[in-house]
């Protein structure tokens, strides 16, 4: 009996052992599975942490026929590389772009004839824009387009016809049907300025002004903005030297400077900016070009490190960009000039960090990327591009 019993007891210790197995091999089942689950949310916060290296990049073109539009490419700030080249919009000739400052705006000028001035907007998964408005630019060959400090206002140059445009801009950055057009007038001895050919607008840094680059007429024309939102008589705020052909400018980040490139005379200008009239005094002017280079070059673009210490400029038919060192004073000192790897680059952009120099070479069909030394400001060429039909205009 005694026996018998301790043989239950045994079942019974077997059957327990066996349930607490079964139920220890449920439980490690269980952490297994949590623990997997575990990887797959590192994994997604893995590829979500790679999709936030990706930074956007559009590119404004003169591509034609089923070419035609605004691409969106993929830049890696690590590595400098380009990827999943796109079009987002179909439009004709947008050959400079504007981001909104939240993202959701893109505007275009097209250098049609007649020139007009498109609005997008992203679509909700953020793949394409959206066309919500095309308005008159007042003028052919709309080559240039810029929005007001608070977003209020929106303007464009028309290089064919010499004129510009201002648009106010609703809550939401709609454009609004009220244009104001102005027209140039005037010539220059270049066979290029045989009549006034505004190439840029920019707003001051504070807001009051508008200013105008005309190559035509060698000025740079500053425009009051009053209390209505409209621009009040035009003052000369920088007259350049015959032939210059003055195309773009570019503000100093920290302080009262511009920096202004000359298409024609293959120059860059320094000046001060007087915030309370806007008129802008000079203070130095140098090449862009090695002295012996005597072949047809045509300055394009122009922009500056994050820190104010060093400038870049580009050559379109020595095809380089001019890189300077920039003083306190506003001295220029011209460092180097490095080729950019294609032909024609008509407008370049350094990237959100300053870590990168990307240029459009419109003639080559390409997008290079050169690495940017922070402390020297040089460039070196990181074998990185992409193809893209007559990239004209590069926009992070």
């Amino acid at each position: 009996m005694k026996k018998i019993v301790m043989g239950r007891f045994q079942f019974k210790m077997n059957f327990e052992y066996t349930v607490l197995l079964l139920a220890m091999s449920i439980l490690v089942g269980c952490k297994t599975e949590v623990k997997k689950n575990s990887s797959s949310e590192v994994l997604s916060e893995n590829r979500q942490t790679n999709n936030e290296k990706v930074v956007e990049l559009l590119v404004g073109t003169f591509a034609e026929g089923d070419d035609q539009g605004i691409y969106q490419v993929h830049f890696n700030p690590e590595t400098g590389e380009l990827s999943n080249s796109h079009r987002v919009a179909i439009e004709n000739k947008p050959g400079y772009l504007y981001l909104s400052k939240d993202g959701n705006r893109v505007y275009s000028s097209n250098g049609t004839k007649p020139g007009s001035v498109s609005a997008f907007q992203w679509n909700k998964d953020k793949t394409a824009l959206d066309k919500v408005s095309n308005l008159s630019s007042m003028g052919d060959g709309a080559c240039y387009v810029g929005v007001s400090p608070e977003e209020h206002l929106l303007a464009a140059a028309n290089y064919s016809s010499g004129s510009i445009v201002l648009y106010p801009l609703d809550e939401n950055g709609g454009m609004i049907d009220d244009p104001q057009g102005i027209q140039h007038t005037g010539s220059g001895p270049h066979p290029n300025q045989n009549s006034a050919h505004a190439h840029c607008v920019q707003f001051s840094q504070n807001g009051k002004f508008l200013y105008a680059v005309d190559l035509g007429i060698d000025q740079i024309l500053t425009y009051p903005i009053n209390s209505e939102n409209k621009l009040g008589k035009a003052q000369v705020a920088l007259q350049l030297d015959p032939g210059d052909g003055p195309r773009h400018l570019v503000f100093h980040p920290t302080e009262n400077k511009v920096f202004i490139i000359n298409e024609l005379s293959s120059t860059v200008v320094s000046a001060t900016v007087d915030e309370e009239n806007g008129v802008f005094t000079k203070i130095d002017k140098k090449s862009t070009l090695p002295d012996d280079y005597q072949e047809p070059n045509a300055c394009a673009d122009i922009h500056i490190s994050k820190d104010g210490k060093f400038l870049y400029a580009s050559n379109r038919g020595h095809n380089s960009i001019a890189v300077y060192s920039v003083s306190e004073s506003g001295d220029l000192k011209l460092l180097t000039i490095e080729p950019v790897q294609g032909d024609w680059p008509r407008n370049f952009a350094l990237s959100p960090d300053g870590n990168f120099l990307l240029v459009a070479n419109q003639k080559s069909d390409n997008i290079t990327v050169f690495k940017v030394d922070r402390q020297t400001g040089l460039l070196k060429y990181t074998g990185n591009q992409v193809s893209i039909s007559q990239p004209v205009c590069l926009k992070f």
